[in-house]
């Protein structure tokens, strides 16, 4: 039996290893699990060019509790160790073993998947552990090493009469973590890091029914076999080719990874890269919910088929991040505890990749179905919305695909709508205007007046809209968006036809006094329209400029400074040709007169859907006392 001193540098490692390296308990299980994963790849590698004289075979990982003895085992059928190579990679703490394996056959162990690469793995043990063993037999025909450590620096190394090939590991669980013994925990964190591991994973048995045979009789009960319980799938849709799989095959897979998710996805994206970087992943379009924040964190991130992070911002663009999936790469930079991204070019170069992808198959999907894409639009548009404003290589794609849906439910891209309104919406200075609702019902006199003047009105109704044609309108100096109740229909789109006026300059001045001393000035501004005979005699707009820096402002990240907290801010257009303004410049009764302009007020504010509480209790008793 041997005895000594595990080589770190640090001679307190074990405290420091549970307190500080690893500040997340639980994932010892996937160290250990990983390294047993490496050990069986490595085995596989080294069978298959022929330098270990075994038999690869159907080698599995196996994990065991035994409660009563407070003892968790992992056990692999890999690779295994010599007494020596104990000595080597586990007494010298931080002295990767995969990294050597992988410098010695870098050529030929390109794609082998291993998974260690940092050293550490093994020790986060001690953190739920007060004594480990390690009992390993090498596929060398060597003597098995038996090797124990209680979590000081000393350690014993001594043989072991084990004849079949691998490892086992001894976890004897710390009383302060018994919780590590329950089935259900383990199966709980299996399920989390492991649940696509490329061995795999028993842990337990089931039961499995047995075919009834075609002679049993009326009264057969249906017979069980005990069999391994199997936890994970080593061959998950996202190792496999895009040939291999069928639209089934990836609504399964997202069942797999969301059994509690009873919506089918909208569409996927496989991703399947090799150069200049290893990725590879399926993304899911999911319907959309009105909460974005409820929807974010639900890509999983995997670096060789183990479970790393949800928590993709960086690797994933911002705006994706709404989306289902998974990815995997093992060229995202992970710190010790792999818990974490590290600052690295390979990641801007992936999160690049992912968003050309992304914007590639979006146009590939509206180029080969456009009829399905447009009605999936209201589904996936805030995504590609906030795409357009977040990314710019996404942006300079989207033209292709982004949509533009009028209220009648057409669907343009913005070239097409360039075209389509060229004739009837240009305005006496070459600019075309497109108009917009956003609300059909609370602006539909708007949307009646424009349609009647034959122009078409888009329906943009997302909570992002003022931002994204704030960046339109500055990307294309020869268009203007106009929200449809931001004036009188035929001040919206301004030509060159002057409207006269029924009342001399003296009576419009004398109105305007009128109107503007009974209506509150600190939410009207009064304007004076010679407008047709039979338009309505008020109506209210609110200012373009003013409510779009206001819902930016609302919104964040654009608009002016504070302006999300400014009141709301109206023009009164009066009609000087309507026989309303020509009865309540006449009237002399001042009574009647103010109840003329408030009525005409409130049923302006009725239509813009302004009219609430107090002042609708008021109305409605004012329009009975009208009709007596």
């Amino acid at each position: 039996m041997t005895t000594g001193k595990i080589n770190v540098s640090v001679e307190n490692i074990f405290p420091l290893i549970k307190k500080f390296l690893y500040s997340d308990h639980e994932i010892f299980l996937r160290e250990l699990v990983s390294n047993a994963t490496d050990a069986t790849l490595k085995l596989k590698h080294l069978t298959s060019i022929g330098e270990a004289k075994t038999e690869y075979g159907s080698p599995r990982i196996e994990i065991k509790i035994d409660k009563d003895a407070k003892k968790l085992h992992i056990i692999d059928q890999g690779i295994g160790m010599t007494a020596d190579e104990v000595e080597k990679y586990i007494n010298q703490v931080a002295f990767s073993g995969a990294e050597e394996f992988l410098d010695k056959y870098k050529d030929s162990a390109k794609d082998t998947g291993i998974i260690g690469h940092f050293g550490l793995g093994f020790y986060s043990a001690f953190m739920v552990a007060d004594k480990v063993e390690i009992i390993t037999k090498s596929y060398k025909d060597e003597p098995a090493a038996h090797w124990t450590c209680d979590g000081s620096p000393e350690f014993t190394l001594e043989p072991s009469d084990k004849t079949d090939r691998g490892t086992e590991i001894i976890l004897h669980i710390a009383d302060d973590s018994l919780e590590f013994l329950e089935e259900s925990k383990i199966r709980e964190l299996l399920n989390k890091y492991n649940k696509f591991m490329p061995i795999p994973i028993k842990f337990g048995t089931r039961q499995n029914a047995l075919p009834k045979p075609e002679d049993a009789p009326e009264d057969y009960k249906t017979e069980y076999e005990t069999v391994d319980h199997i936890v994970n799938n080593p061959n998950p849709a996202w190792t496999k080719q895009p040939s291999e799989l069928a639209a089934e095959d990836y609504q399964s897979f997202y069942r797999e990874l969301y059994p509690m998710q009873f919506e089918e996805p909208l569409f996927h994206i496989h991703l399947n890269v090799d150069h200049p970087f290893n990725l590879t992943g399926i993304l899911y379009f999911p319907r959309l919910g009105a909460d974005l924040q409820i929807q974010k964190d639900k890509i999983q991130l995997y670096q060789n088929q183990v479970f790393v992070t949800d928590n993709v911002e960086g690797i994933v663009p911002e705006f994706l991040t709404m989306l289902k999936g998974v990815i995997d790469s093992p060229d995202i930079p992970l710190n010790v505890s792999r818990s974490y991204l590290q600052a690295d070019g390979n990641v801007k170069k992936i999160s690049n990749y992912i968003t050309r992808k992304v914007a590639d198959k979006l146009k590939s999907l509206f180029t080969e179905n456009r009829e399905d894409f447009e009605a999936k639009w209201n589904d996936i548009k805030i995504v590609l919305e906030y795409g357009m404003l977040s990314e710019p290589k996404f942006y300079e794609k989207a033209g292709a695909f982004v949509l533009y849906p009028t209220v009648d439910g057409q669907y343009f891209t913005l070239e097409e709508l360039k075209e389509k309104l060229k004739d009837n919406q240009t305005d006496k200075d070459g600019k075309l205007v497109v108009l917009y609702a956003g609300n059909k019902d609370a602006q539909h006199a708007y949307i009646d007046a424009a349609k009647a003047k034959g122009y078409e009105v888009l329906l943009l109704d997302s909570p992002i809209v003022s931002h994204l044609i704030q960046k339109l309108e500055s990307d294309n100096s020869d268009l203007t968006f106009v929200r449809v109740d931001s004036d009188h229909v035929d001040n919206l789109i301004k030509k060159d036809e002057n409207a006269v006026s029924k009342l001399s300059d003296e009576q419009q001045t004398s109105l305007k006094t009128v109107v503007e001393d009974i209506v509150p000035k600190t939410t009207y501004t009064v304007q004076l329209e010679a407008l047709d005979s039979n338009a309505a005699p008020f109506l209210i707009t609110q200012p373009e400029f003013m409510r779009r820096m206001k819902e930016m402002s609302q919104s964040g990240g654009g608009g002016m400074f504070g302006m999300g907290n400014f009141p709301d801010m109206y023009n009164l257009v009066v009609n000087t040709n309507s026989e309303l303004a020509t009865n309540i410049l006449n009237t002399e009764d001042k009574t009647h007169q103010e109840h003329l302009v408030k009525q005409a007020l409130d049923l302006a504010k009725l239509s813009q859907n302004l009219l609430k509480g107090e002042e609708l209790t008021a109305f409605v008793k004012r329009s009975f006392e009208l009709i007596k």
